[in-house]
């Protein structure tokens, strides 16, 4: 059975908010919503509700007037205004697919600053958030240490932009002046990306032990972030306190 709602007038709340009771209790797969005057809010309405429904599951839109051809007696003609689409279905799983990756780095990133308490300071101030980088200060405008997590790995860096390219890349080159004496004291090569074609410059250190989609490794991939992080700093803190900025 599939519900079909009528109205003569313009499209309203009510009959949005019926609709969909009606669905939910006959568990129809497909609704059919008829009015004179479909309101513009009410079509954004049923597209949304058209990406974010299962694939199996559509609400249709209905424009209906009166129609005549001649002297013929008048007829009913519909317009669909808004209905499931293609486009409509792969918009739809985008956005699931990116709001359940927003869910899993909030989860993520709680759980990674919780075990960081036990070994720096760094990010106690930081909240967990949807993107995909959390940032603490690195003591100077414009230099961050960022944790970055991806979906097969994750990385931590010391992040230089003060918003002036050439300000950065002085920086980098300042820094990168000292690479000998860094890398020892954090215990491995790092990659040095002075980013040419871009206004800011990173130098990372690559975690491959698992990513954000291996949940079941999580636990060992926050504790190589953090211990990364941690000898990150001790490697950096030094020489970003003699840097001079212009």
């Amino acid at each position: 059975m599939h519900p079909i709602e009528n109205q003569l007038e313009a499209t309203d709340h009510d009959h949005l908010g019926k609709l969909l009771v009606y669905m939910s209790n006959l568990g129809a797969k497909t609704a059919i919503w008829i009015a004179k005057e479909p309101l513009l809010e009410h079509e954004k309405a049923v597209h949304w509700l058209n990406e974010m429904l299962p694939a199996d599951t559509a609400i249709y839109l209905l424009r209906i007037e009166a129609y005549r051809i001649g002297d013929s007696p008048p007829a009913p003609l519909f317009t669909v205004i808004a209905g499931p689409s293609p486009q409509a279905r792969q918009t739809g799983e985008q956005k699931k697919e990116l709001a359940e990756r927003h869910r899993l780095r909030i989860e993520f990133w709680k759980q990674l600053l919780e075990r960081a308490k036990g070994s720096t300071t760094l990010h106690t101030r930081i909240s967990p958030g949807i993107e995909n980088w959390i940032s603490a200060s690195a003591g100077k405008s414009g230099l961050s240490y960022n944790y970055v997590i991806r979906m097969d790995n994750a990385r931590v860096e010391l992040y230089i932009d003060c918003g002036d390219a050439e300000e950065n890349k002085r920086i980098f080159d300042a820094l990168g002046a000292h690479k000998g004496t860094i890398e020892a004291v954090f215990g491995s090569p790092l990659d040095w990306q002075r980013l040419e074609d871009l206004r800011a410059s990173r130098i990372s250190y690559l975690i491959t032990v698992g990513g954000l989609k291996d949940r079941e490794r999580w636990p060992q991939v926050q504790d190589a972030m953090i211990d990364a992080m941690v000898r990150l700093e001790r490697a950096f803190k030094p020489e970003i306190q003699k840097l001079k900025f212009g």
